[in-house]
């Protein structure tokens, strides 16, 4: 009997379980094997994104800090347009810019064009973090859809083989009893395996992308608060 159990163990290969597998089974295969490739596609160019922008952020806020004239480091801004800190100093540098060039063709109160100018540059570094935000977490949402829907379509797989096998097994004339299905019911199995193998990575992948996101999101609330307290005592005295 054992010998019998160690053959069949010998004999189990999931690549000929793969190919063996017919109808909706195989179709889950399909959709759960394209779904793990667009997720590790997805995980490998994230991660080579949210590095580079990790660094440049870095290189930038050094540049900003130790420099001492800002159109010196816009230019170097410029360069980094992978870092969401930088694109938010691009983006305020660029209303200040205007704010300063419209000082000299308008005559208003001090104060109101104070109180305007600090707006406009507060609501230029904030439409450039949402748009810097939505550009990081950007495909993370097909990581977390691959993380919570590959199993269920794998379990469907799963049970959809199963419910063929016995099927195929009443209307079976043999007495081969377990042998009959055993198969089927091997290469029904095989979609729940590939699910998880799809949502796994996809839920790692996810939790870490969103950690690092935070971590990036919090260099720009700060900055921001930075730059905001520095355009108003140099600039709006």
């Amino acid at each position: 009997m054992f010998q019998h159990v160690f053959l069949a163990a010998e004999q189990l290969n999931i690549v000929d379980l793969i190919k063996d597998s017919t109808g909706a089974v195989m179709a889950v295969l399909v959709i759960l094997v394209a779904m793990s490739l667009v997720s590790w596609y997805i995980i490998a160019m994230k991660a080579a994104y949210l590095s580079k922008a990790r660094r440049q952020s870095d290189k930038f806020q050094e540049v900003f800090w130790h420099s001492k004239r800002l159109d010196n480091t816009y230019k170097e801004a410029e360069q980094l347009v992978r870092s969401p800190v930088a694109q938010m100093f691009r983006a305020g540098y660029v209303e200040l810019t205007k704010l300063k060039k419209g000082e000299k063709e308008r005559d208003k109160d001090a104060e109101t064009m104070e109180l305007s100018g600090i707006e406009n540059v507060e609501r230029a570094l904030r439409r450039a973090s949402l748009a810097e935000t939505t550009e990081l977490e950007k495909n993370l949402s097909f990581l977390a859809t691959t993380g919570s829907t590959a199993p269920f379509i794998g379990l469907f797989g799963t049970v959809w083989g199963i419910m063929h096998a016995f099927v195929n097994l009443s209307a079976s004339t043999s007495d081969m009893g377990i042998q009959t299905v055993s198969g089927p019911i091997a290469e029904a199995l095989i979609a729940t395996a590939i699910g998880l193998l799809a949502a796994i990575p996809s839920v790692m992948a996810y939790n870490f992308f969103n950690q690092k996101i935070k971590v990036l999101q919090a260099d720009m609330e700060s900055f921001s608060n930075d730059f905001l307290n520095i355009v108003k005592r140099h600039f709006f005295k």
